[in-house]
């Protein structure tokens, strides 16, 4: 179904894990994606190629957040590939970070920086490419809303902050017709969680009975959920907070 023939995507850290598999469905689903990476530019190659094996369109964009004018750089690539934008989602982010015992100040500047500071000036300098009607997804986590994890509180104070980010944007851009969402993933099956998935005895067992669905979420069920919500079909969620941890948080 190309329910999204004519719109243009950029979908930040879509060279693997969550953002790949969004960035894949947002082009089979007919937008012409923007596959952006920090440093691994192979990976984001391999994303482009098969959106374009699957019969969509996609380019690469390399800039490493998490520095001044990261923003700037990566909207100046945009713009020699691109005219506007539809849909912006907001994936790449330092998956985890030290307990509050042993964090650094520098390691929760750079956390900060990169799940918050980022997305929040991408959107702040993508508004005037954003076009009315379009959709801006952030990406967010269960551990917003729990203390499952509490040794990653740093982890889970930016996401916290992306969710209030996500909320108070949509008050803003709801005139222009925009909806703002956040989708809170629960333990997905990827490179940040492969350690302790499938690193330690029992780890896919562990995480599987966190889910009331009783299984570990894949990067697809991220990607479906966000399908929905920059389709027409979502055109009435906005300021929301999606749950989309398998019910882990039941």
């Amino acid at each position: 179904m190309c329910v999204l023939t004519g719109k243009t995507a950029l979908v930040t850290g879509a060279s693997r894990g969550i953002g790949r598999g969004i960035a894949e469905r947002l082009g089979r689903d007919g937008a012409r994606v923007a596959v952006h990476y920090g440093r691994n530019e192979a990976a984001a190659k391999e994303t482009v190629a098969a959106i374009g094996a699957a019969g969509g369109s996609a380019f690469a964009i390399g800039v490493e957040l998490g520095k001044p004018g990261d923003a700037e750089l990566l909207w100046e690539k945009f713009d020699r590939q691109a005219d506007g934008l539809d849909i912006l989602v907001n994936n790449a982010g330092i998956g985890t970070a030290p307990p509050i015992g042993e964090i650094t100040e520098e390691e929760y500047e750079r956390v900060f920086a990169v799940n918050v500071k980022a997305p929040f000036f991408l959107v702040r300098q993508g508004l005037s490419r954003l076009r009315d009607g379009g959709r801006v997804i952030n990406i967010s986590s269960g551990l917003a809303r729990t203390a499952a994890m509490p040794d990653k509180v740093a982890y889970a104070m930016t996401k916290g902050a992306l969710d209030v980010f996500t909320r108070d944007l949509s008050k803003v851009l709801g005139a222009r017709g925009i909806t703002v969402n956040s989708v809170a993933p629960g333990i997905v099956d990827t490179d940040n969680t492969a350690g302790f998935l499938h690193g330690t005895p029992d780890g896919w067992a562990q995480a599987a009975t966190i889910s009331a669905l009783g299984r570990v979420g894949a990067p697809a069920d991220m990607a479906d959920v966000v399908a929905f919500l920059v389709s027409d079909g979502g055109r009435w969620v906005t300021g929301s907070w999606v749950d989309a941890t398998g019910g882990s948080l039941t």
